[in-house]
């Protein structure tokens, strides 16, 4: 499953933040459950219209982002 299929950025939703595909749950939101220490299964259980394909696709979108970033070092004194 590509994160593609799951994730959709809409202008006219959120502002054009990443979601959930026919939700206005964002990516970020997800992301910062799950990182408070939240399981998957409490994110299904409190938002009942996702799944753990959902949830993996945050993920993967997150990664993906993440590993686009370009960094430059800068010189340290």
């Amino acid at each position: 499953m590509a994160w593609q299929d799951r994730i959709e950025l809409n202008p006219a939703v959120l502002a054009g933040k990443p979601v959930i595909r026919d939700t206005r749950l964002s990516v970020d939101f997800i992301l910062g459950l799950l990182g408070q220490g939240w399981s998957e299964a409490d994110v299904i259980r409190n938002y009942p219209g996702i799944t753990r394909d959902d949830i993996a696709a945050c993920l993967q979108y997150a990664t993906e982002i993440l590993q686009s970033e370009k960094i430059y070092p800068t010189a340290t004194a």
